[in-house]
């Protein structure tokens, strides 16, 4: 199962639909995320690799995309 950002994704759906389960997170941003990454948005979650998952978590931090527990708190 993937974990990103303290969220564990579904295993049974799309990975471009499962990362909209991240605060923050829409359908657009996730085909941008996944582009980035070099992942296959049609890939189910329980398919991708570790080294998927890394990139995906890397482009997030790297591309400085606020999800989860950092956007909660300027939100709050």
């Amino acid at each position: 199962m993937a974990r990103i950002a303290g969220v564990d994704l579904p295993k049974n759906k799309k990975i471009g639909i499962a990362l909209t389960y991240l605060y923050g997170v829409g359908r657009s941003l996730a085909r941008v995320i996944l582009e980035k990454a070099q992942v296959s948005p049609d890939k189910r979650t329980y398919e991708l690799s570790d080294d998927e998952v890394r990139r995906i978590r890397e482009t997030i931090e790297q591309e400085g995309i606020k999800v989860e527990g950092d956007l909660r708190k300027e939100v709050m």
